[in-house]
């Protein structure tokens, strides 16, 4: 039973869209498939989300259609390196979320139990034409996960890649099976938050499990074309020993290979851990040098300033190939297919042409207004 299990819903009936993924169950409740919770909900309620709810004896998407907001950001700001670097995205997210993390830096949205959250509305064809009308080459499912929201990002995808537009999932990877197959077969490219290396972190601060994610990166890794980087948030006292760094990056290293790009970014007091301090820039540094020695080519750290280390270095003869300043790219030293112009390796990523120049800028964008 989920902690949302005994919370009635207004008795209205919702607005929203068929869910896949779920089952009734003998007595009578619906089992949400989406996920490993598995949430067990009667009618009238939702799990733990809060955005898949039983109503009539179906599973319903209440957020269909509906956002939290839209924003054209730097595809850096994902973070995405190495996946049409310099570009603009358009990113948007619902509400609600599958995982209970007390350090997210995301709840407003994530946690909002609010319908009235979800301030602007598109289709999945507004969605697409807004993309392109603003210069975007990619759109971002982002914010919060957009796993809970699966069949919204499906058809945003399809309508998306009638029109040549990139699409991206910045997610935990907490699926299950079936569905992850579905959800990724439709991304071109995705971030991957490995919160941490152990099962009691996901358990204490998340109210999940490690071994799903672990599932998900390696599928995407030997079972899709899907480019994806991965996120660790480093939270002092919780996951930065070196101990544990260095297993993950092992890990990483012998399960995904040397040229996945890993990000350690610094974690700030938000939500339910306020009392915790902010992470030492050495910590993220001291991070870096553990994933380099354990053999990964691409490691970078995030939410400091820091040039050298968030630049892209040629693992064949150490040429910076790509400066950053920020989200500001400074440097470009890569042929249009993303060869080193130095000694003609391959940097790893999805290169095509040359680099952006959007920058760092930030667009809040009213879709009603992008879409016609």
């Amino acid at each position: 039973m989920t902690e949302h299990d005994q919370q009635r819903t207004d008795p209205a009936r919702f607005e929203g869209s068929v869910g896949r993924y779920w089952q009734t169950l003998e007595d009578g409740r619906i089992r949400c498939d989406l996920c490993p919770r598995a949430c067990r909900i009667r009618d009238g309620q939702r799990g733990l989300c809060f955005v898949r709810a039983a109503q009539d004896g179906q599973l319903l998407l209440t957020t269909y259609g509906r956002s939290s907001g839209f924003c054209v950001d730097p595809i850096e700001k994902k973070p995405l390196n190495h996946f049409l670097p310099g570009t603009p995205i358009l990113s948007f997210g619902t509400a609600g979320c599958n995982l209970v993390c007390k350090f997210c830096q995301n709840w407003d949205i994530s946690k909002s139990r609010q319908m009235d959250t979800l301030a602007d509305a598109a289709s999945p064809e507004q969605l697409a034409t807004a993309a392109r009308r603003l210069g975007c080459r990619s759109i971002a499912f982002t914010y919060n996960d957009p796993v809970i929201f699966l069949e919204y990002a499906v058809d945003t995808a399809e309508a998306c890649h009638r029109q040549d537009i990139r699409t991206v999932a910045v997610t935990a990877g907490y699926i299950c099976e079936e569905p992850r197959a579905e959800f990724f077969r439709h991304m071109d490219a995705a971030n991957i938050d490995l919160k941490a290396f152990n099962e009691t972190f996901y358990r204490k601060l998340t109210g999940s499990a490690l071994q799903p994610v672990l599932d998900t990166l390696v599928y995407l890794a030997t079972e899709t074309e899907v480019w994806f980087e991965i996120t660790t948030l480093l939270i002092p006292g919780e996951n930065d020993s070196a101990t544990e760094i260095e297993a993950m990056c092992r890990w990483i290293h012998d399960h995904l290979g040397p040229d996945r790009p890993v990000h350690f970014t610094a974690f700030h007091p938000d939500y339910r851990m306020r009392e915790y301090p902010r992470t030492p820039h050495q910590t993220l540094l001291r991070a870096r040098e553990i994933a380099l020695k354990q053999g990964l080519h691409y490691v970078y750290v995030g939410n400091v300033h820091d040039d050298a280390a968030g630049s892209t270095y040629c693992p064949g003869c150490g040429e910076r190939v790509i400066g950053r300043d920020w989200y500001v790219l400074t440097r470009w030293h890569l042929s249009d297919a993303g060869a080193c112009l130095s000694c003609g390796g391959q940097i790893a990523g999805r290169f095509d042409g040359p680099a952006g120049d959007w920058g760092s800028k930030r667009r809040p964008v009213r879709l009603s207004a992008a879409a016609t």
